[in-house]
């Protein structure tokens, strides 16, 4: 108080005068941030197709929050400038993430964690594999494994029994073919299904005799039901791991969604426990194996996605029959190197056409498993009834469609037909179709641009793991029909090659309209969800060789990156 009595009058005058000036001149406040728009993925190559099949360019992308696409940018346009993240992709090429319009999800991983025999070349390798493979892993007792091919092995038979018991005959052995359509058992195995001569043939399926009518190891196609039942079943951790094993491989190659073919109650709640703790990161669209699993499932219609757009059940896969390798493929006329045989058929005209009305009563998306032309004749010959009952836009699906009569391939242009094709069978296949059928009988086989032609919708997929599930391998097969040793040259029936926009749409917005999820995957058109990849080589400049030689290095789904190369 002291202090005050001091000053001046006049001062203080001044100073109480000048407190309100001062307070007068204080900041004005300043305006918040703009919110941020999202992510940017800047400087990039960028390729999408839109609506119609165009190619577009573009060389930057926002992302809005909801993982979605907000814009796409040319060169000199603004970009924002309030962001939760940039990237800058260095030029790298950007593409929509691929979407695999036929694999097994399971099978994938169940082929990783335990005896794969994909790569293997001689039935001595598989062999030494198998004995390895045994030392290795004690329990559990029985072995379990697949990808055997006896054509890659040059061997000019089925394995047998006898073949695996010169390698493993104390535990039993049970290895599927590469196609998933036939087992290779010892005997160990055969004994613990009581596998005899006296067992008979299950309708669908056959088991291969010696000339004394005894077993000789190979279950084809409903026979292998026979050996199933007392394998036991994988427990749900080695599910587990099985799944994040396949979702590590398809984000690898690019792969940001699926249509898994042939789902199982089982394969259903092995989704559902990753999709809980938030471990779903590849987008799968389920059909499921039948009807029992179908309306266990799913109930009285289609699912909605669950887990953020990650997991969802559609519609049913039904077999029309077995596969080409094992001779399970139902043919008009019999095989060439088989004339007894015309492989088998699955299904009756009237129960197939029962079970298609049974799911699409309800809703449901129906595909049907034919290889041969006398199946794919059977599928055509279903659907053209049932669609006069159920109506509007079914997308009916056939799978596969590999041997067709030519007399049966316009009738792929009608009632809405999706043609879900594997360009890789085409290259892996080639030599073995030739010997199953002869040339003269492949004209309008693995057909792929004589079904555009006729009018259906195009999906192509990789039947993983019957193939790899790796896309470029696809796009390099449907643009040359080359194999990676580049036969033949110029390419087997060159004329049902396809340019690279075609093929490339086969694979995103082609496979995203297979299973009714065009509005939102297949393109990055804004307002679609924000599943892209960036890959080391620009597939519009490049040789087919390169294109099959192609690396993902980064996958993004939802907006999020989800896989990066190390």
């Amino acid at each position: 108080m002291q202090i005050f009595r001091l000053v001046a009058p006049a001062l203080l005058v001044a100073i109480v005068v000048a407190a309100p000036a001062d307070a007068r001149r204080k900041p004005a406040a300043t305006l918040p941030p703009p919110p941020n728009a999202g992510g940017l993925i800047d400087n990039v190559n960028g390729y999408t197709l839109d609506d119609k099949g165009r190619v577009v360019r573009f060389t930057g992308m926002l992302v809005d929050k909801a993982g979605k696409i907000a814009k796409l940018y040319q060169a000199g346009d603004t970009r924002e400038k309030w962001l939760d993240f940039k990237l800058d992709a260095g030029g790298r090429t950007l593409l929509p993430g691929m979407i695999d319009a036929h694999g097994h999800v399971m099978e994938l991983g169940f082929r990783a964690t335990e005896l794969d025999l994909s790569a293997t070349t001689s039935l001595a390798d598989a062999q030494t594999k198998l004995s390895a493979y045994a030392r290795a892993h004690p329990t559990p007792i029985w072995i379990r494994g697949g990808g055997w091919n006896q054509e890659r092995w040059g061997l000019g038979r089925f394995p047998t029994a006898a073949d695996l018991d010169a390698a493993v005959r104390d535990r039993p052995v049970v290895l599927a073919r590469v196609d998933g359509h036939a087992l290779l058992a010892n005997r160990a195995a055969l004994s613990a299904a009581g596998i005899t001569a006296r067992t008979k043939d299950p309708a669908g399926g056959r088991i291969e005799r010696d000339a004394q009518g005894n077993p000789t190891g190979v279950l084809v196609d409903a026979a292998q039901d026979l050996l199933q039942r007392v394998v036991p079943a994988p427990l749900p951790r080695e599910r587990d791991a099985a799944l994040a094993s396949a979702q590590d491989q398809l984000l690898a190659d690019g792969i940001v969604a699926t249509a898994d073919m042939g789902t199982s109650v089982e394969d259903w709640n092995t989704y559902r426990r990753a999709g809980d703790i938030g471990q779903l990161r590849v987008r799968l669209i389920a059909y499921a194996a039948g009807i029992d699993p179908l309306l266990s499932i799913a109930g009285g219609g289609p699912t909605p996605w669950l887990y953020d757009s990650r997991l969802k059940m559609v519609g049913v896969k039904l077999y029309g029959d077995g596969a080409l390798g094992s001779r399970g493929a139902w043919l008009k006329r019999p095989y060439a190197d088989a004339p007894g045989q015309r492989g088998l058929s699955f299904l009756d005209d009237t129960k197939l056409r029962n079970l298609m009305s049974r799911a699409a009563m309800d809703g449901f998306q129906v595909a049907i498993h034919a290889i041969g032309d006398a199946a794919n004749a059977q599928a055509l010959d279903a659907i053209e009834e049932v669609a006069l009952t159920y109506k509007g836009d079914r997308r009916w699906r056939i799978e596969h469609a590999q041997i067709v009569d030519p007399v049966d391939l316009p009738r792929f242009g009608k009632n809405g037909i999706i043609a879900s094709m594997q360009p890789v069978h085409q290259t892996s296949d080639r030599l073995m179709a030739e010997a199953r059928l002869g040339p003269d009988r492949l004209t309008d086989a693995y057909a792929w641009k004589a079904m555009l032609a006729a009018g259906a919708k195009l999906a192509f997929g990789s039947d993983y793991p019957v193939e790899s599930p790796d896309p470029f391998a696809g796009l390099a097969a449907a643009i040359s029909r080359e194999d990676p040793a580049g036969q033949p040259p110029g390419g087997w029936h060159p004329e049902q090659k396809l340019d690279l926009p075609t093929a490339l749409a086969a694979f995103t917005t082609g496979a995203a309209y297979a299973s009714f999820t065009e509005s939102m995957l297949g393109s990055l058109q804004p307002g679609h969800l924000a599943d892209f990849i960036l890959v080391d080589t620009d597939p519009f400049t490049a040789t087919p060789a390169q294109i099959r030689a192609t690396k993902v290095q980064e996958t993004w789904v939802g907006g999020r990156r989800v896989w990066r190369r190390k």
